[in-house]
């Protein structure tokens, strides 16, 4: 089954149930339900079960699924097994700090380094990944068959940089500027847009904290 076959929003919570699941000790729970996943996580129960059964077959009544096996099935399913290779175009403060995050290669993902204009950061290094010149981009990604981008460059040099990516054979693009790029039809860009989700917890922080006031009257 592709990752076609799934809504967004299956695929959005696939992972939680894989994080969740490897957060139990090991061989100390040897089954469980989806309605278990559920109440630890807060979320439907049915729901839950829909999207475990989309992902594998393993379930069965009254016994659930194998832990072990319902977690390989996720992590099947999501790619996880095999590690994509990934650049990250922007060696800034964001830049630096994904290059340091070790936990990428737990999610299939494997950041080999980072590129920058800044004559001041080339060569260094940040997590063991070194500081390349944007020039070096293309013979890399082709060399290493590179089809993945992160983009932590500001709003204004986004769409340059994507394009560069693009030329240099990437097909995903995992960006962090807060702007629309415009990309080919058969090439993916996940936004990560932190002013909507900073908007959103804002939001709900002022009627809560509004609720609270109304409460103590």
């Amino acid at each position: 089954m592709g990752m076609q076959s799934v809504s967004k929003q299956t695929l959005e919570r696939l992972p939680l149930y894989l994080n969740y699941l490897k957060s139990l000790p090991k061989d100390e729970v040897p089954n469980i339900s989806a309605t278990v996943i559920a109440e630890k996580l807060g979320l439907n129960d049915v729901q839950v079960r829909k999207d475990l059964a989309m992902i594998s077959s393993g379930g069965r009544p009254k016994i659930g699924y194998i832990t072990a096996d319902l977690t390989a099935d996720i992590e099947r399913f999501l790619g996880y097994g095999n590690a994509d290779r990934a650049v990250i175009i922007g060696a800034g403060h964001l830049g630096q700090a994904l290059l340091c995050y070790q936990g990428f290669l737990d999610y299939g993902l494997d950041v080999v380094a980072a590129f920058d204009t800044d004559k001041r950061i080339i060569g260094a290094e940040f997590g063991g990944k070194q500081v390349l010149p944007i020039e070096k981009l293309p013979e890399l990604c082709r060399r290493m068959k590179i089809r993945m981008g992160i983009i932590t460059v500001p709003a204004s040099a986004a769409q340059l940089v994507c394009d560069q990516l693009i030329e240099s054979g990437i097909m995903a693009v995992w960006n962090f500027a807060p702007v629309y790029l415009k990309v080919p039809k058969d090439v993916l860009v996940q936004n990560e847009n932190m002013a909507y989700s900073l908007a959103v917890l804002s939001k709900h922080l002022t009627q809560r904290m509004g609720e609270v006031q109304s409460a103590g009257g």
